[in-house]
């Protein structure tokens, strides 16, 4: 018994193996272009407006141009040539006729039933042999025959015949299905034999070799580098550095901003004479006189200085297009605004990246300043703006006829909150806006996600009390109210509640949303509604200076305010578990919101009073600040104070009841069971309660805490 390999010499087998390789190789590829094609700002609603700006087209290119950035020119011909391919491996393996292998069967040679008797056996078996006898048979040129075809014709007669008469050739036959016993097998390689033979073997051990030892190699060692040459941030590890070594501890807003302009990815925006060009023009715009501050740029007498102290290089013009860009100062100049709109989504990047160094020394000035110059840049506004200037049509010399003399600046809120007659006498007239640009300022308003907080409060899941060490609960308890909103219901107590699941319930401890039965089918099974929903978020940033989409979110976290530390690290929410709007993106819902965030409780009981801070990073001015109150109690305490609540509220049958009742009183008749769920929640609960229609109660100063 021996091996043989044999090459597929019809064309029938490579077609499949180089189908099979093709399809590994493009499926995964054509996945990755379908999800960088797909735009990801689709799956988001918008706030509707018509507002455009002088420069709305330019910042409609810079966002189409950085979506294209995804989509690699290699990865789209690849793609193309991979289907290519395989549909031509189709097309050969439809058209190539498979090798048949037919079973060796002496009947079929003999040319008789399987059912012949002998005799007919013998009978058949010498007339073919007289006829193909090596020295009888003929060859006949018409039927295209070879001698040695007639030959091989006359062994294969003969080895049927015996085969069906000789008892060894037959058992051979039998078992291994061939008169000569058992047979060796063929190792068939799917792959044209001209490929290893004539001398080419040379040319696939270099197209391996080319593979292997150079592509792969080198894919893998592009890939790998490539993530650490970047932080997770997505910012250039040399920037993350350089802005750890700006960090300090009394940083504010503009000092920030002065940070940002210190990334490695301006010196790749502003390479060679790109630095200086026009550098000169944009300076002196935006150190021109303004309307609203000293400077056209918003900056101050120091930020002033520090832009001069530069050298000149990439980073001052960096600087100078980022107060250019907050300013909202026009450059005159097609190259010089296309780079204005250009670095701030890379100082926004970069802003990620002071965060987390910020978030890593836990103090609560940097922290806060970060997501404030995150607000400015989304909404192209100086420091300590207005925040009138992220409503349309909104210019400085409206904001002045607006404010007044004012040192205190109005919020969106405060000027929707005022009769529609004093804001049309404020902002409308010559000089300011026309009736056309105030209505579409006031429907851009109605359509800002501010978050009201109505509650917030500590708990443990599945506890009465708060024990040193436990896992606590922060539950904050809020509406979507835009600002001018009209009719607002008042809040339901019953939404302010947060009741705990089951202890049987592991899906709603998992926070895992369960199908629920809708209706039952024909036979009386039941159907379920999927329990896959959509996310729910808020509409994008109303942003149309900012050159990307950009889905607001909201950071909840606890400070020390007499240490200013952060107490309880920042959680961020971006996914809401109820709809922000109605179906047609402009009604709000004003359905009660909660986000829950869950740290350990302090190792020792006592009363521990936070502030609570929930800042929104697109909106200023949509900040929330407010005290809360953790209750611990010591462990003994609170088991102490659980058994004697038991004994007191023993019911008649209980064993307590009935030897209350032994002692000669009454036990006290068992509450509802609903009421008592009730107690035990507000038992369970400390923290801050607030009237949900106002926000008297509510401290919304976002100022640094002293």
């Amino acid at each position: 018994m021996s091996t043989d390999y044999a090459y597929d010499e019809e064309g029938y087998l490579w077609p499949f193996f180089v189908f099979t390789l093709t399809t590994i190789i493009t499926l995964p590829l054509t996945y990755m272009l379908i999800n960088r094609s797909r735009d990801p700002a689709a799956q988001f609603t918008r706030v509707q407006t018509d507002f455009k700006h002088e420069h709305s087209q330019l910042v409609d290119s810079l966002r189409k141009t950085e979506k294209r950035k995804d989509r690699k020119l290699w990865l789209l011909l690849t793609v193309i040539a991979g289907w290519a391919v395989m549909g031509y491996m189709i097309y050969l393996i439809n058209i190539t006729e498979a090798p048949s292998q037919k079973l060796w069967n002496p009947y079929d040679i003999l040319n008789i039933p399987e059912s012949a008797s002998e005799k007919v056996i013998k009978s058949t078996y010498k007339r073919l042999s007289l006829k193909f006898h090596p020295d009888k048979v003929k060859v006949d040129p018409s039927k295209n025959e070879t001698i040695e075809d007639l030959n091989n014709r006359y062994v294969e007669i003969s080895k049927a015949y015996q085969a069906l008469t000789d008892e060894e050739v037959r058992n051979n036959y039998i078992q291994y299905g061939n008169p000569d016993g058992k047979q060796g097998y063929s190792i068939n390689i799917g792959l044209p034999k001209v490929i290893v033979s004539d001398g080419n073997g040379k040319y696939v051990v270099l197209l391996y070799t080319l593979i292997f030892g150079v592509l792969l190699p080198y894919l893998v060692g592009s890939w790998w580098y490539g993530t650490l040459r970047r932080s997770k941030e997505g910012v250039l590890m040399e920037s993350a550095n350089r802005l750890f070594k700006e960090y300090k501890e009394n940083i504010d807003e503009s000092a920030v901003v002065e940070a940002l302009s210190i990334g490695q990815e301006y010196e790749e925006l502003f390479k060679g004479d790109k630095a200086d060009t026009g550098l000169a023009k944009i300076e002196s715009r935006i150190l021109a006189e303004g309307e609203l501050s000293p400077l056209a740029g918003g900056l101050s007498a120091k930020d002033k200085r520090k832009l001069e102290d530069l050298e000149s290089g990439p980073r001052r013009k960096a600087l100078a297009l980022l107060w250019a860009y907050l300013g909202r100062v026009d450059l005159d100049d097609p190259a010089l605004e296309r780079a204005k709109y250009e670095v701030a989504p890379i100082a926004h990047a970069l802003n990620k990246s002071f965060s987390a160094t910020a978030l890593a020394y836990m103090n609560t000035a940097p922290l806060l300043a970060s997501y404030f110059t995150s607000q400015i840049l989304i909404q192209a506004m100086p420091p300590k703006a207005s925040p009138l200037l992220q409503l349309p049509y909104f210019t400085p010399k409206v904001i002045k006829a607006i404010e007044g003399d004012s040192r205190v600046h109005t919020s969106v809120q405060g000027f929707m909150d005022k009769p529609d007659a004093t804001r049309r006498s404020l902002a409308v007239g010559k000089g300011l806006l026309t009736e056309q640009q105030y209505t579409e300022a006031v429907k851009v308003a109605k359509q800002l996600p501010y978050l009201r907080v109505a509650k917030a409060f500590f708990k443990v899941t599945g506890e009465r009390f708060i024990i040193p060490s436990s896992l606590v609960t922060l539950v904050v308890k809020g509406r979507f109210v835009p600002p001018g909103s009209e009719n607002v219901p008042k809040v339901n107590e019953l939404d302010l509640e947060d009741i705990d699941p089951a202890e049987d319930d592991l899906d709603a401890i998992l926070g895992r949303k369960t199908p629920k039965q809708i209706g039952k089918d024909e036979k009386g099974k039941p159907i379920y509604e999927s329990a896959e929903t959509d996310p729910i978020t808020p509409p994008l940033v109303a942003a149309p200076y900012f050159a990307r989409d950009h889905s607001p979110r909201w950071h909840v976290f606890l400070t020390d305010s007499k240490q200013g530390r952060v107490a309880v690290p920042p959680f961020t929410f971006a996914q809401f578990d109820k709809p922000v709007f109605e179906a047609d993106g402009k009604t709000p819902t004003f359905a009660m919101q909660t986000l829950k965030a869950q740290f350990q409780a302090p190792p020792q009981a006592g009363h521990y009073t936070f502030v609570m801070h929930v800042v929104c990073d697109s909106y200023v001015g949509f900040d929330t600040k407010m005290e809360v109150t953790l209750i611990v109690e010591d462990a003994d305490k609170a088991a102490a104070m659980r058994v004697e609540e038991e004994i007191s509220e023993a019911e008649e049958d209980s064993i307590a009841g009935i030897m209350h009742a032994a002692k000669g009183g009454a036990p006290p008749a068992a509450k509802p069971k609903k009421k008592v769920e009730e107690s035990d929640d507000e038992d369970d609960e400390s923290g801050t309660e607030e009237e949900g229609d106002t926000t008297s109660d509510t401290n919304t100063d976002t100022e640094d805490e002293s």
